[in-house]
């Protein structure tokens, strides 16, 4: 393993404050950057705001102020924000450094020099918002392609990357290389772009559009394209933020985190412009997914964006933390829900990780006098070793997952540990052993196995929830120094350091019972009903009788065509079927969508058999929130009909493409 590790955000854009996009990126980054310090290795953890361009001229303009005050205006709302939701970055670039510009002139006149930027005149289609250019082919009804706002027609005279003389370069890396865009879904939309023959790039802007940039050193009258300005901060940052300035020592990064609109420039762009300069390519490019709200695009006409700070006053930076990257798998579309979030927070925080900490610590007070006490080899049982083998397995689990970025398994991890934890204590039942002296050596033995796992939490939640590992660390008597290379050899059981006594104090996560709603339901609404619990029968519920007088009706509530909107039908074809064990009714079937592969559970067990399911085109439910069924993650649902059975089904002729709506 490299000794060193390069994590980046990408370097927002100043013509807003901070949202949840800003955040859930550099939180992601953050758990990495403390992770892979605690492992040993020297981080690098960057981050910053792009400052330059035309939309922050406008900004500027219409505010009345000239740029530089603009972006100084702005600049800590993101800093105070990352302070409030603990991110520990080691450098913040601005592009209006001086440092960054050099560096930026120098590697456009080292291109230039190369005979890789050439002058020609250029016709066609700009985005202001997106400051970009687009061809004929691309336009439709006079609108940009990504950010469907209406473009202008603009002929000018600029310079251009020869980014076209580097393509089959790039699609033969992307093949030989299958860890450099990720997930794999992003990276099939990269190679699928390289199928058209690629255009050289536009990089620079007249100083008579656009003023406010890094100018060209080979043309005073231009500035260069905001992009290519931007993305050089991967390297200029490591010749003057890093600890000790040495690209060379931290090049190529380890990982660039970017939302997925901002893929091609990472993953086209940039590549091509480190082949022009014959420097390594990152190691890995990965796009993550976008939040909606309450299943609706976030806006602020709509008033339902979501404020990073709100939340953080509300439920403490760990929770907002704990929920982004744990609601949702990285690399997906997520739905930001006042509802999940309390559900989550209350379930897996406060009455789980909170309450074993605080049940722990209250034994110890009462049975221990707030010591540590020492187990007893010869009062030792299976329920102990069980405990013991599942938080060994800990930090080898979560150190695979965070290595795919699977930050949402790394938690359920964690919270495997916290359950197994909180059932030990039901199992041993400490306060009916304190009850005789003659059991205080299987007391102690108890207690200890219990401390041992929580030792072994508070260094698991640390790289999410930092503040909160230190509130436990505290109460526990560890000395364990985060700031140190704690793992750089994994944790083993009984081979701690506790330097005080245990002590009580608040709860870690007080429990919300007045949560607010979402905003477009109300009280009266249905539940939405999940894949793990449709079509179960009650079992011990009696069936309910109608009201006397009230006729009885089997009519199903209406709903308005905007609930039907929200549901997202997708064509998909099935790629594999196998049954799941110890089910009649339950398969697991491995689909593709369109866009990516799925792992869906389905109920129809009974009625087919996993081969004659291969190779079927289906419709499935795409957009449902996963859930478990039996231990297996189902990402979606199929179509079938059918009451009480399944009776068919619902399948789409062959031709059809996987990933086509079904409307």
């Amino acid at each position: 393993m490299p000794n060193t590790f390069y994590v980046t955000t990408p370097i927002y854009y100043v013509n807003d404050v901070p949202h949840i996009g800003h955040a859930y990126t550099t939180i992601a980054a953050d758990v990495l950057a403390r992770f892979n310090r605690l492992t040993g290795r020297e981080v690098f953890f960057l981050t910053g705001l792009d400052e330059h361009g035309q939309k922050v001229q406008q900004a500027a303009v219409k505010a009345g102020i000239d740029p530089q005050t603009h972006c100084d205006r702005l600049m800590p709302k993101f800093k105070d924000l990352w302070s409030q939701l603990h991110i520990s970055y080691n450098g913040f670039i601005r592009t209006t450094d001086s440092q960054h510009q050099a560096v930026v002139q120098r590697y456009l006149q080292a291109l230039y020099d190369k005979g890789l930027i050439y002058q020609a005149e250029y016709t066609g289609w700009y985005c202001t918002f997106d400051e970009r250019f687009w061809t004929e082919k691309d336009v439709e009804k006079g609108l940009c392609p990504d950010c469907r706002r209406p473009v202008e027609r603009v002929s000018e005279r600029n310079y251009f990357f020869r980014m076209s003389r580097f393509q089959d370069r790039l699609k033969e890396h992307i093949q030989t290389n299958p860890a450099f865009i990720q997930p794999e879904s992003r990276r099939n939309e990269v190679v699928g772009f390289l199928q058209k023959p690629l255009e050289d790039l536009s990089i620079s802007r007249p100083k008579s559009r656009l003023s406010w940039g890094v100018e060209l050193p080979f043309d005073r009258d231009c500035v260069a394209y905001v992009w290519f300005d931007a993305l050089i901060n991967y390297l200029s940052a490591l010749e003057y933020l890093a600890p000790t300035p040495n690209a060379s020592k931290f090049w190529p990064a380890s990982i660039h985190l970017v939302g997925k609109d901002i893929l091609t420039t990472h993953a086209i762009y940039w590549s091509t412009m480190l082949m022009g300069l014959e420097l390594p390519l990152p190691q890995s490019i990965f796009a993550h997914g976008w939040w909606t709200v309450d299943g609706e695009k976030m806006s602020k006409s709509r008033g339902n964006v979501v404020d990073p700070y709100a939340m953080v006053e509300q439920f403490g930076a760990d929770a907002f933390r704990y929920f982004l990257l744990r609601e949702v798998p990285f690399g997906q579309d997520g739905d930001f829900s006042l509802t999940a979030f309390g559900s989550r927070y209350n379930a897996e925080l406060a009455n789980d990780l909170g309450n074993l900490l605080s049940r722990t610590l209250t034994m110890l007070a009462n049975f221990s006098n707030n010591t540590i006490p020492q187990p007893d080899s010869q009062h030792e049982t299976d329920q102990d070793c069980q405990l013991q083998h599942a938080a060994s397995a800990l930090f080898p689990s979560i150190d695979t997952h965070l290595r795919h970025l699977e930050f949402h398994r790394a938690l359920e991890t964690i919270c495997g540990l916290v359950q197994s934890a909180n059932q030990y204590i039901d199992k041993t039942a400490p306060w009916m052993l304190a009850k005789d002296p003659g059991n205080t050596p299987r007391l102690h033995t108890v207690l200890f196995h219990l401390t041992e796992a929580l030792r072994f939490l508070t260094c698991a939640v640390y790289p999410f929830m930092p503040q909160t590992a230190e509130t436990m660390k505290t109460r526990l008597g560890l000395s364990d120094n985060f700031s140190t290379p704690v793992l750089r050899e994994f944790p083993r059981w009984g081979d701690y350091s506790y330097s005080g006594q245990t002590s009580k104090g608040p709860s870690l996560f007080p429990r919300k019972d007045s949560l607010p709603s979402d905003s477009h339901k109300s009280p009266k609404e249905p539940a939405t009903i999940h894949p793990s619990t449709r079509n179960m029968e009650p079992s011990h519920t009696p069936e309910a009788k109608p009201a006397a007088n009230q006729p009885v009706t089997s009519e199903v509530p209406h709903i308005g065509i905007e609930d039907f909107q929200k549901v997202q039908l997708k064509v998909a074809k099935i790629l594999a079927a196998e049954r799941v064990p110890k089910s009649k009714k339950l398969l697991k079937l491995q689909v593709n969508v369109g866009t990516e592969l799925r792992q869906i559970v389905a109920g129809i067990g009974k009625k087919y058999v996993p081969e004659e399911l291969v190779g079927r085109t289906i419709v499935v439910v795409a957009n449902l929130k996963p859930a478990k069924l039996m231990g297996i993650e189902s990402q979606g649902m199929v179509l079938a009909a059918g009451d009480k059975e399944v009776l068919e089904l619902l399948t789409m002729p062959d031709e059809i493409p996987a990933g086509t709506k079904v409307k």
